[in-house]
């Protein structure tokens, strides 16, 4: 483990104390960690999963119709 001491404006030093206390943790250390798995797991997430782009593949098979007026075919004024 590596202690650290870092300088945070007042607003992230509220958020830190939000995250601490909401989810119960001894220390800010920890609700730093915490934000930082949280924003892990974020950016680790898949742009697309498998079964949307299988569904979007299947989709894109489809006739397509050709529509001159949109709006004329679909009543909208």
């Amino acid at each position: 483990m590596v202690n650290a001491l870092i300088k945070i404006d007042e607003n992230t030093n509220r958020v830190l104390n939000v995250v601490k206390a909401k989810f119960g943790l001894k220390d800010k250390g920890e609700a730093i960690n915490l934000v930082v798995k949280k924003f892990i797991d974020f950016e680790d997430e898949p742009d697309l999963r498998p079964e949307f782009v299988k569904k979007i593949r299947k989709i894109e098979k489809q006739k397509t119709i050709k529509v001159e007026n949109f709006s004329k075919r679909y009543n909208i004024k």
